[in-house]
Parts: C-alpha cells; structure tokens; sequence
C-alpha cells in the first residue's frame, strides 16, 4: 500500500513495516528482541525462537527492497535480561550478514531499561525525536507540530467483523501529524486502537495492506 505523507512516498507493507524508496530506508517499530527469553529468566514457560523468528521477518523485508538502511523506532530489546547469550549471539551473527547496512536505534521505553546494544552490533543509538526530513523518528506518538513523526509503541491493532467472524489484525495509523506503525515483533501482543476522525487506518494481512472503510 502506497501512501503520500509530506510530500513523500511510503510504503505500508504486510510485514508490519514501511519502506521510504527516495532514502532506501525501512521502518520498524517494537521488535522487542529478547523478549521471551526475558519471560523466561522470570520463570515463565513461553515458547523459545523468536529471536530467530524476528531476524528472519528482517531478512525477508531485505530480500524484497533494496534497502541501505533501518531505522527502529524503539524498543530494540526487551529487558536487562535480554542481553542474554544466546540472543546477542543471533543478533551479532545476524549483523556480520548486513555488515554494510546503517542501523539506527531511536531509544524507546524498553531501551532505557534494557540499555544500548552492545557496540560490536553497530547500531547508531539516538534520542527521539530523531530527523531526517521531511519526517522525524520517534518511538512514543507525541503531539508533532514540526516534521511528521514516524512511530510505535502502541503496537496497533484493529478488529474486523464480518460473517459473525472476527479478526485482529496489527495496523498502521496514518494521521495528518503522525503515523504510529505496528509492532514488528512476534511475541509482542497488541492493543486495540480508536482512530481519531482525521486518522486513516490499514491493517496488515499475512500478503497485503488496505485501508479500514471509514
């Protein structure tokens, strides 16, 4: 799904991220990497591989656009906890395969208490509102009176009903000052989200985006 905010062109895509083609950047917001092992060095029996998981979605998004470059919109790791072995062990094998690729960490919630990833990772780590124009980054959905802002924290999500079915689906909230993108992340959960009357929504499905009738 194609949209035009501020002049720009940006891409909603299916795997809960958005590509801006002029700067070749994608966009994600809360993977929360280190998440389940976080949960499970508290005692809880959550299910192991999502790092893994997360890595490949990112392969795949790199695969389908020529990017040179992330940025991520907070919330890179979950917790303390989730500088675990294992977990920087994926990360630093996954970076070694996109040695050449910029990173940019713009800190959300999550990364202060986490802390920044380790140096060798060679993410550039910024303070939000991050800028590179004609868009700002950030990673809380704060009121914007400059550039757009680029988003997440609320991990969206939107419910369908049709046929006595119902299905929850992450989204992308589009406004006139800011978009809030969906959580990245496969064992994030979301939240539901009541769109303001100038918001626009499109919710992701496994191959494509659309836009939610008003």
């Amino acid at each position: 799904m194609q949209i035009d905010i501020a002049g720009e062109t940006l891409e909603l895509l299916p795997a809960r991220a958005a590509w801006w083609p002029r700067q070749r950047l994608l966009v994600v917001a809360d993977v929360h990497f280190g998440k389940a092992a976080a949960f499970r060095a508290g005692g809880l029996p959550v299910p192991h591989g999502t790092t893994s998981q997360n890595l490949a979605a990112l392969d795949a998004l790199l695969a389908s656009r020529p990017a040179r470059g992330i940025v991520f919109l907070g919330d890179f790791l979950h917790a303390r906890s989730s500088q675990a072995g294992a977990t920087l062990a994926a990360l630093r094998a996954w970076r070694l395969r996109h040695a050449d690729l910029a990173l940019t960490l713009v800190r959300g919630n999550h990364d202060a208490h986490a802390g920044d990833p380790p140096a060798d990772l060679g993410l550039a780590v910024v303070d939000e509102p991050w800028q590179l124009d004609p868009f700002a980054f950030g990673h809380h959905p704060r009121p914007s009176a400059g550039p757009h802002l680029l988003c997440g924290h609320l991990h969206p999500v939107h419910h369908l009903a049709w046929g006595g079915e119902r299905l929850r689906l992450p989204c992308f909230v589009v406004g006139p000052q800011r978009t809030v993108l969906p959580a990245f992340g496969a064992f994030t959960g979301g939240h539901p989200v009541t769109p303001a009357d100038d918001d626009r929504l499109f919710v992701a499905t496994d191959d494509a985006v659309f836009a939610v009738p008003r």
